[in-house]
This record gives C-alpha cells, sequence and structure tokens, in this order.
C-alpha cells in the first residue's frame, strides 16, 4: 500500500492542536473548579423546618420565605458560592464551602433574630414589630466602639417606656436588649450573673427619651465585638425567621484539612494514572500511545464539563474522575484486542481496523450504558459528596465514551490508512510467529491463547463451592462482627481531631473529658488524626468548643459530622432502593439486549459482589459510611461492564454456530468466549486496579474506606464475571438443552451475509 504522508502530519497536527490547547488552558479550568467542603474546609447542615408553634402548619411558601431570608444572611459571610436548596420533605440544605469562621455562619444562620427590648424581670417592652425593617446599622461612638443603631416606628411609645424605667430605682432602671429570648428558660437574673451573658446590652435609662433611634452599645469591646455587631446588624436587617429550624445533619471540614486530602488524593491519583498510560505503553506499543493522548484529553474536557454545569468537586469526586481513566482505558482495550484478533488471522493492519472498529462499538456501548443505570441511580438517590461523586461519574462515562471511541478511532484511523503500519504487527506488541496466513483460513475462535490450559466451565461446580464457602464464611463473620456502622447509619456525631504524631489516644479522651465531651468510642487514624465517636447529636455549642479547644491547641480545626436518627434511617432505606432499582434496571437492559438468561446471572453475580465487600468490611471492622454505598454502586457498574463484554462474546461466537447437540457444545462456547477475553478483562481491571491502590495507600484518609471498598469489589468483580455469572447461563442454557431433547437450534436470519440471531 502506497503510503500517505498527510494522513500521518493530519493525526500529529490533531495532537499537537489538543495540547497546545490544553497547555495554554488547563492552569484556569483547574482554577475555576469548583471545591467542595471536604477540599476547602467549610460546613454543610440540613435544617427541617418546624413551626413556632405546635398547632401551625408548614407551607411551601414560609420554606421558601425562610430560605430566602437564609440567602440574605449568607451575603454578610462574604462566601462566594453558596449552595442553598430547598428539599422535600420541607428542608433546606445549605453548603457553604470556603467559610472561615464556620461557628460565625452557623449562629448567623440558625438565630431566629427576634429582638425584644425587656425590663429587668423579663416584660417585654419593644420588639421586633417595634422596629423599622432594613433600619438597623452598625457604626461607632464617641470613643471608637462599635455600635448597632436601631430605628424604631414610634418615638411616642419609646418616650413612655423609658420614662416608667428611668423612675425605677438604681439596678431596676435598665433596658435589657435580648436576642432570641426563650420564655422560662432565659432570666436576666441568672444571665446578670455570668461572666459571658446572654443578652446582647443592659443600659441604664436616667431619663426618658424622645427619639427613633436606640444604639445599642457596651457589649462589644472584645476583639471578636466588631464582627458581632456587624452580625447582629445583619441579622435584624434581613428580618426574623417565620420558623424554626431543626438541624438533622451537618459536617464541617477545616480549611487545612481539605487542603492537605486535596493534595494528597490529586497526587495519588496523578501517579496511578502515570502509571497506566505507562502499562497502555509497553503492552500495546503505538496504540497505547494514543490512549494515553486520548486519556490525557478525556481528563481535560471532563473538568471542562464540570465546570460549565458548575459542578462542586469533592473527595469521591475526584475518585470517580480518576476511576473513569479505567472505563476509557477499557474502551481502548476492547478496540485494542478486536485489532490484535484480526490482524492474527491474517487480515492487513487496515481491514483488522475496520473489522475491529465494527465489532467493539457495541460492546463498548452495552458495557457503558450499564455503568451509566449505576451512576444516574446513585445521582437520584444520592445526597451531598455523594451526589457530587455522582455527577462526576456520569461526565465521566459521556466523555470516556467521546475520547475512547471518537477522539481514539479518529487517531487511529489517520494512523492506519497512512500506510505507516503496514506488515508491522510489532507495534501492535504482536510477534510474527502467532500471525496466521489469511489463506489458512484460521478464524477467531481457532487462534491460540495463553489461556487454552484453562477449562472454566467444566469447573463450574468447584467455582460454586469456593463462593459458597466464602459466603458462608461471610454470614458467619456478619453474624458475630456485625457490621461498623458509622454516623451516616447510625446517627450520632462524630470528629476528625487532627493531632500530633506523638499524640495517644489517652490524651485526646483526656482533653474531651475536661471538655464535658467524652466519647463512646475513640480511635486512631493514620498518623496524626484521632476520631472520637458519639451516639448522642451534640449541639451546636458544644461542637463550637470542641473545635475551639483543638484548633488552638493543634493549629488545626477538627472535621466534625452530625447525624439526626431521622437522617440516619433514610440513608438506609435510600442505600437499599437504589441498589435494588440498579439490579432491577441491570436485568430489564441485559434482557432487553441479550436473554433472561444473561441478565439473571449478571445480577446474581453483582450481589455476590456487594456481599463479600460487606463481609470484608465487617471482617476488618472498617466503617461503613453513605460513600461506602457510592463504592458498592460503583463495583455494580464496573462488574456488570466486565460481564458484559464476555456475554457479548458469547452471544457473537452464538451466531456462528448452528445447533447445541450436547453439554460439551455449551461448554466449548464459554471455554472459546473467556479465552478471548480474558486479557481484555485482566487489562481493565488491572489499570483500574493501579489507581484505586494508589488512593488506598496515598490518597486522603478520609476517602480511605471508599477506596478499600472500590479494591475489593473490583478483584471480586472480575472473579465473578469469568466464574459466576457466565458459569451460572452454562447452568440455565444446558437445562434449556435438556428440555429441548438434547438439540437446541439455533435459527438463522441472513442479513448481509452475517449470521443472525440464536435463541
Amino acid at each position: 500500500m502506497k503510503k500517505k504522508p498527510s494522513r500521518i502530519i493530519s493525526m500529529l497536527l490533531i495532537v499537537v492542536l489538543l495540547g497546545t490547547a490544553i497547555g495554554l488552558t488547563y492552569k484556569d479550568i483547574v482554577k475555576d473548579v469548583n471545591l467542595g467542603l471536604d477540599l476547602q474546609g467549610g460546613f454543610e447542615v440540613l435544617y427541617q423546618v418546624e413551626p413556632l408553634e405546635k398547632d401551625d402548619t408548614i407551607e411551601q411558601k414560609d420554606v421558601e420565605a425562610t430560605a430566602s431570608t437564609l440567602d440574605s444572611r449568607v451575603n454578610v459571610l462574604g462566601v462566594s458560592e453558596p449552595n442553598i436548596q430547598i428539599e422535600e420533605g420541607n428542608r433546606i440544605r445549605v453548603q457553604l464551602a470556603g467559610v472561615e469562621n464556620q461557628q460565625e455562619a452557623r449562629e448567623l444562620l440558625s438565630t431566629q433574630a427576634e429582638l425584644t427590648i425587656r425590663d429587668v424581670e423579663d416584660n417585654v417592652l419593644l420588639s421586633g414589630k417595634d422596629l423599622v425593617q432594613g433600619g438597623a446599622s452598625q457604626g461607632y461612638d464617641d470613643l471608637n466602639q462599635p455600635i448597632v443603631s436601631l430605628k424604631l416606628k414610634d418615638a411616642s411609645k419609646f418616650h413612655e417606656i423609658t420614662k416608667e424605667i428611668s423612675e425605677k430605682q438604681k439596678g431596676a432602671n435598665l433596658l435589657v436588649i435580648w436576642m432570641d429570648f426563650e420564655e422560662g428558660v432565659d432570666s436576666f437574673v441568672e444571665e446578670a450573673k455570668k461572666e459571658d451573658s446572654k443578652y446582647i446590652s443592659a443600659a441604664s435609662v436616667d431619663k426618658p427619651i424622645n427619639s427613633t433611634e436606640v444604639m445599642i452599645s457596651g457589649g462589644f469591646g472584645d476583639k471578636e465585638g466588631l464582627q458581632r455587631a456587624q452580625n447582629i446588624a445583619a441579622l435584624l436587617n434581613s428580618g426574623a425567621l417565620p420558623v424554626k429550624l431543626t438541624e438533622i445533619y451537618s459536617t464541617s471540614v477545616g480549611a487545612q484539612f481539605g487542603e492537605e486530602a486535596l493534595d494528597k488524593t490529586v497526587t495519588a491519583g496523578l501517579i496511578g494514572v502515570a502509571i497506566v498510560l505507562i502499562y497502555m505503553l509497553i503492552f500495546y506499543r503505538v496504540p497505547g500511545l494514543i490512549a494515553s493522548v486520548t486519556l490525557v484529553v478525556y481528563i481535560y474536557l471532563t473538568l471542562v464539563m464540570f465546570n460549565l454545569i458548575s459542578g462542586v468537586l469533592t473527595l469521591p469526586g475526584i475518585a470517580a474522575l480518576i476511576l473513569g481513566v479505567g472505563m476509557a482505558v477499557d474502551a481502548n482495550i476492547i478496540l485494542y484486542e478486536r485489532i490484535k484478533e484480526e490482524i492474527r488471522i491474517g487480515r492487513s493492519i487496515k481491514e483488522s481496523y475496520k473489522k475491529g472498529a465494527n465489532q467493539s462499538l457495541w460492546t463498548i456501548i452495552d458495557a457503558n450504558l450499564t455503568t451509566l443505570i449505576a451512576a444516574i441511580i446513585l445521582f437520584i438517590f444520592g445526597t451531598s459528596s455523594v451526589k457530587g461523586f455522582a455527577t462526576m461519574l456520569l461526565l465521566s462515562i459521556l466523555m470516556s465514551f467521546v475520547t475512547a471511541v471518537f477522539l481514539t478511532r479518529v487517531l487511529m484511523r489517520l494512523l492506519v490508512s497512512s500506510g505507516w503500519m503496514d506488515n508491522k504487527p510489532q507495534l501492535f506488541g504482536l510477534k510474527k510467529k502467532h500471525i496466521h496466513n489469511i489463506r489458512e483460513g484460521v478464524n477467531v475462535q481457532e487462534l491460540t491463547t495463553v489461556w487454552d490450559g484453562l477449562k472454566f466451565a467444566e469447573h463450574a461446580k468447584k467455582f460454586f463451592l469456593l463462593s459458597g464457602l466464602i459466603i458462608v464464611a461471610g454470614i458467619a463473620i456478619l453474624s458475630i462482627y456485625r457490621l461498623n456502622l458509622g454516623i451516616d447509619f447510625t446517627s450520632g456525631t462524630r470528629a476528625d481531631i487532627v493531632a500530633e504524631s506523638n499524640t495517644t489516644e489517652q490524651s485526646v479522651r483526656d482533653d474531651l473529658v475536661e471538655l464535658g465531651l467524652e466519647p463512646e468510642s475513640l480511635t486512631k487514624s493514620g498518623d496524626k488524626t484521632v476520631v472520637a465517636r458519639y451516639s448522642k447529636d451534640l449541639d451546636k455549642n458544644q461542637i463550637a468548643e470542641l473545635q475551639s479547644f483543638f484548633e488552638e491547641k493543634y493549629g488545626e480545626t477538627p472535621m466534625t459530622s452530625t447525624v439526626s436518627p431521622v437522617v440516619g434511617q433514610e440513608l438506609v432505606k435510600n442505600a437499599i432502593k437504589a441498589l435494588l432499582i440498579a439490579s432491577v434496571a441491570i436485568i430489564i437492559y441485559v434482557t432487553i439486549r441479550f436473554e433472561w438468561r444473561m441478565g439473571l446471572p449478571a445480577v446474581l453475580a453483582l450481589l455476590h459482589d456487594v456481599f463479600i465487600m460487606i463481609a470484608v468490611f465487617s471482617f476488618f471492622r472498617l466503617e461503613v459510611d453513605i460513600t461506602f454505598i457510592a463504592a458498592v454502586l460503583t463495583i455494580v457498574g464496573y462488574s456488570i461492564n466486565d460481564t458484559i463484554v464476555t456475554l457479548d462474546r458469547i452471544r457473537e461466537n452464538n451466531k456462528k454456530m448452528k445447533v447445541y447437540h450436547s453439554e460439551d457444545d455449551i461448554n466449548r462456547l464459554i471455554n472459546t468466549s473467556l479465552r478471548q477475553t480474558m486479557t481484555r478483562s485482566l487489562n481493565t481491571v488491572i489499570t483500574v486496579i493501579i489507581v484505586v491502590v494508589f488512593l488506598v495507600f496515598m490518597g486522603s484518609e478520609s476517602i480511605f474506606t471508599f477506596s478499600v471498598a472500590l479494591l475489593v469489589g473490583l478483584i471480586s468483580g472480575v472473579y465473578s464475571s469469568l466464574f459466576i455469572a457466565i458459569q451460572l447461563w452454562g447452568v440455565l442454557k444446558k437445562r434449556q438443552l435438556r428440555k429441548n431433547g438434547g438439540k437446541l437450534v439455533v435459527y438463522e436470519e441472513k442479513r448481509s451475509n452475517d449470521d443472525k440471531v440464536l435463541v
């Protein structure tokens, strides 16, 4: 074939243009990514909106008005991209990434902002109804001390009140200003004894005041006084909340904690991806180089699209981006393995590419769509960082398909059509001794593989027995150890305290006991982190005290999470629901695309993988939290991906059979199909495992259990795909054969000289 240098030049030009575009813009793309709470610090809180009075009802307009009030309060904090969402069940979720003073933000959001002016006996003299809406402002007195000015609607009313107060004896002639006074709980007499009283100010009145302006002073003299004065003015101007807000879920991450987690995870991911690229180069040579180019483009495009939809990147989201490399690699591997098969039977490089590209397309589509199903369900039922993970996973699947299918094929087509690769199978990692002459008439099914010595179908009972023993052992483990459920499912509070490397658990416990916050359990996580767990929900004041103490002692704010029993129960229900819906959806899809005898074993294999993940977590006492569910559904997608590829090869080989005369024919079909796809299955899982291993050992401690779950699931997934799902299909097919009297006909339907389709 005549060489066509223009094709090589075109390919190189595309690569150079892509490289230049990425090189010039990647810094801006990375800079524009919205980082989640776990990467830049901040806090998230989920409020249950409840009526102020027991007999009142909450309507949608009340929830919307509350969300609007919260939004106006958040603006005071200067948070660049606050996220306030109304959720079902009269709930409002507030996410404030990057907020510096989390306790201040929490107070600002949840404060009722009902200002009252009372006497020393706690009788109400003036309330928020007497104030001019938006009339509060922060200023300074003659001594340059912060004050808060209020505008009143009625000067005469204020005159009468101050006249009455001024006539009282000294000590009783006070106007006490309260924010959110609780009837039956708060008392001026009691608060006056405290160094840090709850009321804002208690001003003495010596004569009547005829004015519409009230100045609050004297309570803002400390170093945080100015900020407190500004917050009070902002709260009053934003209006009192028309409802009561109850925290049912919250999480808080210190800025240093998030920054360290980001650095660790990105570094681990980049090293893992780099090794994957090297692996592809070694195994597939020139096509591996093209795969490396498309993988870099995949990461870049995924981030671009993520920015366009204003996504929020979380730690699990980074993991999803990195795991998407595995799907992109898989699509390349499926194509390259098909091309190599065609080259081995003696076709030219150009013919092999054309045939391989056609044969691999639907396999790749089927494999990606099943993973897409799991990602969509995860997005629907996920919350917070899990939803961020699902968003990134969805984008990763779409972008890996775009780059691995379209871009890879464009570059490969230009390279192959240039004639530069003609008669050079070594550029695909093949040796000439493994290549047949096309005149020999050898078909793909007859090609030898390194796996020819393996008898898969004949040992099906042994595989079933092994899995049965694993399941029995898993049941025993679960009955003895049970699951180490995190607060996501049990409710309570968790505090990740970053101390010093030589800090002991006992010293942290002593500190917590001194604070009156002794935990139910205390464990060391990693080199410096000590995790304290409470079965009860710590309130915001206790969390503030804990964070302030350890931030002052160790210089880093502890990460805290609080989950109410209601939310914990909902998470359990949603997790089970998500898994069941994903399983049913996959059965339906596989049944439509293949047959029910393929769909049912595929899902049974998935449940097998899920159970093994659960048993491993139980045995090693690893904490099961909400990200574990994300890992489970991810493995559901990956495992079905692997199974689909092999089932697709079985379907293809089935077309070439006229009749099943015996169970040996079915065994031969299974063995041939598994041998043909074994290299692809192992290469795919190895490339993903490489990345996950680095996430386990080098990534952030925050996603350690998530990464371990992925690692266990990947290993179990490739085992179940090869040795359980396919073997179960064989059992069902043999049963069908016996029902048909020992003969199963494959009906043919001619279409473009290709055999179509089996029953």
